[in-house]
């Protein structure tokens, strides 16, 4: 079984060689614009301008929690937009995070990377602004991708 590495860094700026996916979570409102996202608009538009897409016609799509959509941003590095975040506030319902739609994304995401024989990379997702706990986050990683062979590293940004 593989094992997830963390490393500090930019996880847009993945350290690896061959295909790679950088993972992150996104909201179910179609809002994009705080957080680690702003890190993925600033480096390309294209995850942006696919998941607004995405968003705006998700009466014909599978938009929703739990979804996962990769948009390539280099010969060999895909941008994974997941849906796994109600709403963008904690509240009366708790955090944002849906930790049972995050462990449906990642179990897809590792289908991805297994297809594409990717390592996967990203920040603590769903440990910002989605509210979620690194503690129980982790595990999720490690039973849906690094438990099928699926290289994971984590980037702490200084």
């Amino acid at each position: 079984m593989e094992t997830i590495t963390i490393i500090p860094g930019d996880a847009t700026v993945p350290q690896a060689k061959g295909p790679k996916i950088i993972a992150h979570v996104c909201n179910d409102l179609g809002g994009w614009g705080k957080g680690f996202v702003r890190a993925v608009s600033r480096r390309w538009p294209g995850p942006e301008a696919d998941y607004r897409a995405w968003h705006r016609d998700r009466a014909r799509n599978d938009f929703g929690l739990g979804a996962v959509r990769l948009v390539q941003v280099r010969p060999d590095t895909w941008v994974a937009n997941m849906v796994a975040q109600r709403g963008i506030r904690t509240g009366s319902a708790g955090v944002p995070l849906r930790y049972d739609a995050l462990e449906r994304c990642l179990t897809a995401l590792a289908d991805h990377a297994l297809a594409l024989g990717a390592s996967v990379h990203m920040p603590r997702i769903g440990c910002g602004l989605a509210g979620g706990k690194w503690s129980r986050v982790e595990p999720l990683i490690s039973r849906a991708v690094t438990a099928r062979e699926v290289a994971v590293t984590v980037y702490d940004h200084g």
